[in-house]
């Protein structure tokens, strides 16, 4: 079932995430519904459960999908020639360390749609998490991937991409911001707005 992302404005945006258990219920409900809201029409490579009104440490990313359909010259143009791609379900991830210096790529987000900022990233993260089954993993993560799951961790701490803007910057931008708080923004998408 495709769910409605929850706009910015919306307090489960600014929520604290717990902890996954395995006796969460209707996890895998919640899991196979994020996968299917987050690949309608294509509109996203990651989707962190807050944006579906969730307050979980649970992701569901798939950056596979655009290094498949890159060339070996676009992966070495964009620094993304050692990124194979993720695609999976992450529940309670931690960023163990970033490495590899930082970058800067515009980010867009499902929750605040026609909105982009340049975000500076960690090009490189080591990240524990469990999968869908509850069996632990610690990997490394580069390129898009490592971006990707930097985004979607941003949202498992209640942070977003607009907290990234200078104060100058998020001034200019405060009348799009409360648009999209007032309803009054176009997506491709069904939206839930915060009251």
């Amino acid at each position: 079932m495709i769910l409605p992302i929850v706009a910015y404005g919306h307090p489960v945006l600014r929520e604290p995430t717990v902890e996954v258990k395995p006796d969460q219920p209707g996890l895998h409900t919640l899991i196979a519904n994020m996968w299917e809201t987050m690949y309608q029409k294509g509109i996203g490579l990651g989707l962190a459960a807050p944006q579906v009104n969730q307050s979980l440490r649970l992701l569901v990313l798939d950056t596979q999908q655009v290094m498949e359909r890159m060339t070996e010259e676009e992966k070495v143009e964009s620094g993304w020639q050692d990124d194979p791609g993720l695609k999976a379900a992450i529940l309670n991830p931690t960023i163990l360390s970033m490495t590899g210096g930082e970058g800067v790529e515009e980010e867009g987000c499902l929750s605040l749609p026609k909105i982009r900022v340049d975000v500076m990233r960690p090009l490189e993260i080591r990240l524990s998490f469990q999968d869908e089954l509850f069996n632990t993993y610690e990997k490394t993560f580069v390129g898009l991937t490592a971006r990707a799951l930097q985004h979607e961790i941003d949202h498992l701490e209640a942070k977003l991409i607009v907290d990234y803007l200078s104060p100058l910057k998020r001034k200019l931008m405060q009348r799009k911001l409360q648009d999209i708080v007032k309803g009054k923004v176009s997506a491709e998408y069904r939206m839930l707005f915060g009251s």
